[in-house]
């Protein structure tokens, strides 16, 4: 039983180069190098394997064996992985980060983060990225205790010690419920008709939102961690609350929930801010993601009447 031995990456480059170009001297033009050189190369690879990959009889542009074909896939995956570490490598030397952490608010449109972070995956193609979702004040605190390097954060950030923001625009909060809740049947909701059901409230268990609460009207609350479980809970008419507008936007004209008109509580504009520690200052691949968001919340456009949350 034979033992193949290791081939160099160099010996690897010139088989690819051979099998791109469709000929010996073709690959030594686009690897500058002789043709003697190329063919010491393929001969030294097919030595090193113990196998012939290409079939050089009767034509003089060489045409991969069984065997060459078979080796081609594996062969362009440890090209590419290697492209790939020195890309890495190149990255770090030029100061750019290995990782990511990113915290987001729950609250911010899926689409813009789904959109931000497709066009990151292109720019930065070596760089790790690690997403956190999360609600209210913990965005502020992940970035404090440097769990997250970057944060797009709700309002509760701003005039935090210790970190700097930058506006990233905003989403109008609005009151919704079921169209079988009493509140989704009512006619006309008069003023602390909220008071009278229960209020689905998002929370969160960071220290800046300890003891607090933001747009509660009714004494009876039910708090949730997750902004999918209050949706959800919301269209099965188990209470109202407040929900981003794009989030609920697809159950309005569906009519599964409906925006309820309340006097007395009519909703409110949530801005985010992208924030950093101030003496941890974004990298080019974190100061990318805040320079995206930031510019995406310059298009975003408020509805009249509402205040800030």
């Amino acid at each position: 039983m034979s033992n193949p031995g290791t081939p160099t990456f160099d010996q690897l480059r010139i088989f690819l180069a051979i099998v791109d170009t469709g000929s010996f001297a073709a690959a030594g033009r686009k690897l500058n190098r002789a043709v003697s050189v190329i063919s010491y190369g393929i001969a030294n690879l097919e030595a090193q394997l113990g196998l012939e990959l290409f079939d050089r009889e009767g034509t003089r542009k060489p045409t991969l064996t069984v065997a060459g074909r078979a080796l081609l896939a594996e062969v362009r995956s440890i090209s590419q992985g290697i492209d790939g570490l020195r890309a890495k490598v190149k990255g770090l030397l030029d100061g750019l980060e290995a990782e990511v952490d990113l915290a987001i608010d729950v609250m911010l449109p899926p689409d813009r983060l789904g959109r931000v972070l497709r066009a990151f995956k292109q720019e930065f193609p070596t760089v790790q990225l690690k997403l956190h979702m999360e609600a209210l004040g913990a965005i502020a605190a992940m970035v404090l205790d440097r769990k997250a390097i970057v944060g797009i954060s709700g309002p509760l950030s701003a005039g935090v010690e210790g970190l700097e923001s930058r506006m990233a625009g905003s989403v109008a909060m609005v009151p919704v419920a079921a169209p079988d809740h009493p509140l989704g049947r009512a006619r006309e909701i008069l003023p602390g008709m909220g008071r009278e059901y229960t209020q689905l409230v998002l929370t969160d268990r960071s220290r800046f939102t300890e003891g607090r609460d933001y747009s509660v009207t009714s004494p009876q609350t039910w708090r949730l961690a997750d902004l999918s479980a209050k949706h959800a809970l919301l269209r099965e008419g188990i209470g109202w609350g407040n929900m981003p507008l794009p989030m609920i936007d697809g159950d309005l004209v569906a009519g599964t929930l409906v925006r309820l008109h309340m006097p007395d509580h009519v909703g409110g504009t949530y801005r985010f801010n992208g924030v950093w520690r101030r003496d941890t200052p974004p990298g080019p691949a974190a100061s990318w993601l805040l320079d995206q968001f930031v510019e995406l919340g310059t298009h975003d456009r408020e509805l009249e009447g509402l205040g800030d949350i």
